[in-house]
């Protein structure tokens, strides 16, 4: 299945029924922030994939489209929350919703975001809610703890490679393995599985963070949606940063602390210069490494699924179309 297939399959109707469930009214102006993030396009990544593992492992797409809808509005409302902590001007190509409107809307209306994702999850029935709900609660507190991380180590000179992982494991990949996993429970899939295509979207989750990083700095802004170089300039310690640390010589590790010590008005001059030091150490390298590594962890696990080695081909393609995106 083609990459554009893939996504039409499931891509259309689950917008139909996105648009069906976000009739909200009252008061407009909570309501609007939200149905215009939502209606700001993006990948529909995580959705598609509760939608695609439910098919695979047995189930009725119809059945996950609240499960989807839950993890698209999650997802939604913490990249309005993320916007205002990083205080970010564009989102997907468009204003963020705390630019458009203010913060206070911003966090207000991320807040009901997050309440109406769990309602979603009651058109269920009890066993199925409470897996899910049970899932879901364990992935977003973890999304808040890889949050969290991420602005410690904007403050902290000591942040190790590992710990770097852990952080885009909990910020990213946990919500990519949260909704592949809702599929498989919808489905009625026996544990075993439900845990081996969990494995299979963390390992993916976080080639696609790595592959994410690695666009903020070297992606195309035409295609790319965000402000490139981004990072950069709020002096993330992404793996670039910290790969170019370990092996830069002696004066680019210098220049590159001196760099991710400032935040000048005009950041070109610095986020070329950061580019710069990335490539020379060979951070790029081990950084395209590291996203090839991931991905085949991810292929790994496909082993242990008892699905058709058709379904199998079907993930495997998913995950080379994820690691070939310019965007």
């Amino acid at each position: 299945m083609a990459k554009t297939q893939f996504i039409d399959r499931y891509k259309g109707p689950f917008l139909a029924h996105l648009e069906k469930r976000s009739q909200f009214t009252e008061p407009k102006s909570l309501y609007e922030p939200i149905r215009y993030i939502l209606g700001l396009g993006g990948k529909r990544l995580r959705p598609i994939l509760t939608l695609m593992t439910t098919e695979l492992f047995g189930g009725k797409v119809e059945e996950a489209f609240d499960a989807a809808l839950a993890i698209e509005m999650f997802h939604n409302f913490s990249l309005v929350h993320d916007d205002i902590m990083d205080d970010a001007p564009l989102r997907r190509g468009k204003v963020t919703v705390h630019e458009k409107w203010d913060i206070n809307t911003g966090i207000l209306s991320g807040d009901a975001m997050l309440i109406l994702s769990y309602q979603f999850f009651e058109s269920y029935p009890p066993e199925i809610f409470m897996e899910l709900t049970k899932l879901f609660s364990k992935t977003a507190i973890e999304v808040c703890e890889g949050q969290q991380y991420d602005v410690d180590f904007e403050t902290r000179d000591d942040v190790t490679i590992p710990e770097y992982l852990k952080m885009i494991e909990y910020k990213t990949s946990v919500l990519v393995a949260a909704a592949m996993t809702m599929g498989a429970i919808i489905a009625k899939t026996p544990e075993k599985e439900a845990l081996a295509i969990y494995e299979f979207g963390r390992n993916l989750g976080i080639a696609f963070q790595l592959q994410d990083d690695y666009l903020d700095a070297f992606g195309d802004p035409e295609t790319f949606g965000k402000q490139v170089g981004g990072d950069i300039m709020e002096n993330k310690k992404t793996f670039l940063y910290l790969r170019s640390l370990e092996k830069a010589n002696k004066q680019d590790r210098e220049s590159l602390l001196h760099l991710y010590s400032i935040k000048p008005e005009e950041p070109t001059t610095k986020v070329k210069a950061v580019k710069s030091i990335f490539e020379k150490s060979g951070a790029v390298e081990d950084a395209k490494s590291e996203i090839e590594s991931y991905t085949q962890k991810a292929y790994k696990t496909l082993n242990e699924l008892n699905l058709p080695e058709a379904s199998k081909e079907i993930l495997r393609q998913f995950g080379e179309s994820l690691m070939q995106r310019t965007v």
